[in-house]
C-alpha cells in the first residue's frame, strides 16, 4: 500500500498491556519513516510513552472518558485533527473499539473475534486473527494489512533524564556493593499476588548466600503495606524504596541486575529497557504474558495447580504453588549469567 501519511495505534490500558503494544510503533516507523505515529492511551500508563522516539502525538485520556460526552466528542476532535490513515486497535475492547471508530480512519485493523470482544470488530475494516502466542508477537500481527511481518519486536524506550538523577541518587545514598536486585510485590489482579512472607524469605536468600539486599518497590497504599512487611519480615535483609513514578521505575530498573516479580506492569517495563526478570506466573502462562526478549526466566506453579482460563482472576492457588526455592534458584541462575557477561 501506498505510505500512510498518519496512522494511530489505540491501546488504552493498563500499563503492561500498553508497553506490550509498544513494537507496533516502533516496527510501524521503521517501515514508514515519514508517518506521524499518534497512539491514544489512559491514565498514568501514558507516562511509559512519553518520549518514545517512534510516538510524534500521544492523546492522553481520563480513566473512564467514555462516561463523559464532552471527553469522547474532545477525543473525535483530536483524532479527527491528527487525520489519521489508518488506525490500529490492540485492545479489542468497546471502549478502543469506540476510540478506533472515532477516528475517522479510512483502514482501521482489529483482532477479529473472539479475540476482540464487547463488539469492538463492528469499528474495524480489517479483522485479524492471530496466530502467535505472545501477547507481543500477537499484537504484531496486526501490522500484516499493511504489508509489514515483524520477526524482530523492539521497544525501543525512552530515557528519562531527570528521573535517571533521581534514582541515581537515591542509590547513592545506600551505598550498596553492586547494583541493586529489585523485588515488587504487587500485581493488578490478586490472583497474582505472591505472598509477602516468600518475597521476604527470598530476599534472606539472598542476603544470606550473596549479601544482597533487595530493594523493594511499590505503588498506592496496598502495595506499600505489602513492601513494609516484606521489609519487617526480612530480618535487615531488604530496603524499602521511596514512592517512585513509572518514569523512575524504569530508571531504577535500568540501574538495576534483576527484578523479580509477578505479572504487572513494572514488569513488563522492566523488561522493555532491558533489565534481567525473574517472573512469577501462576493463573496466565508465560509463554503468553512472559517478559519479552532474551535474559528472563519465569517460575511457575505444576500444571495441575493452574486454573481453567475463566478462573484467571479469582484463582487462589497457582501462585500459592510457587516455592520460594524455585525462585531463589531462578535468581542465581540470572546473577551468575549477569556476573559472567560483565
Amino acid at each position: 500500500m501506498a505510505t500512510p501519511r498518519s496512522i494511530v495505534v489505540i491501546k488504552l490500558s493498563a500499563i503492561g498491556d500498553v508497553l506490550h503494544g509498544v513494537p507496533v510503533a516502533v516496527a510501524l516507523k521503521r517501515a514508514f519513516p515519514q508517518t506521524r505515529i499518534g497512539w491514544a492511551v489512559e491514565g498514568r500508563a501514558a507516562d511509559v510513552l512519553a518520549g518514545h522516539p517512534a510516538i510524534d502525538h500521544l492523546f492522553r485520556l481520563p480513566r473512564g472518558w467514555l462516561k463523559s460526552p464532552t471527553a469522547v466528542l474532545g477525543l473525535r476532535r483530536q483524532l479527527r485533527a491528527f487525520s489519521p490513515e489508518v488506525a490500529i486497535d490492540l485492545q479489542g475492547l468497546l471502549k478502543s473499539g469506540v476510540a478506533t471508530w472515532l477516528s475517522g480512519a479510512r483502514m482501521r485493523i482489529g483482532f477479529a473475534r473472539p479475540v476482540a470482544r464487547e463488539q469492538a470488530w463492528l469499528a474495524y475494516t480489517n479483522r485479524v486473527r492471530p496466530v502467535a502466542s505472545h501477547v507481543v508477537d500477537r499484537c504484531c500481527d496486526l501490522l500484516v494489512p499493511l504489508g509489514i511481518r515483524e520477526s524482530r519486536p523492539a521497544f525501543e524506550m525512552p530515557r528519562w533524564p531527570v528521573s535517571r538523577d533521581r534514582m541515581q541518587h537515591w542509590l547513592a545514598t545506600l551505598r550498596l556493593p553492586e547494583p541493586p536486585v529489585v523485588i515488587n510485590p504487587g500485581a493488578g489482579w490478586p490472583s497474582k499476588l505472591w505472598a509477602p512472607e516468600r518475597f521476604a524469605a527470598v530476599a534472606r536468600r539472598l542476603h544470606d548466600r550473596h549479601g544482597i539486599q533487595p530493594v523493594v518497590v511499590w505503588g498506592g497504599p496496598m502495595e506499600r503495606a505489602a513492601a513494609e512487611q516484606i521489609v519487617a519480615a526480612s530480618d535487615g535483609a531488604a530496603i524499602m524504596a521511596p514512592d517512585t513514578s513509572l518514569q523512575d521505575l524504569g530508571e531504577l530498573f535500568r540501574l538495576s541486575r534483576l527484578l523479580i516479580s509477578s505479572d504487572t506492569g513494572p514488569l513488563h517495563l522492566a523488561a522493555a529497557v532491558g533489565t534481567p526478570c525473574v517472573g512469577l506466573f501462576g493463573p496466565v502462562p508465560a509463554s503468553r504474558n512472559g517478559p519479552y526478549g532474551s535474559g528472563h526466566t519465569c517460575v511457575e506453579p505444576p500444571p495441575e495447580a493452574r486454573p481453567a482460563w475463566a478462573d484467571r482472576k479469582t484463582d487462589t492457588l497457582s501462585m500459592a504453588a510457587i516455592e520460594v526455592d524455585h525462585v531463589v534458584t531462578a535468581a542465581e541462575r540470572l546473577l551468575r549469567q549477569d556476573r559472567a557477561a560483565a
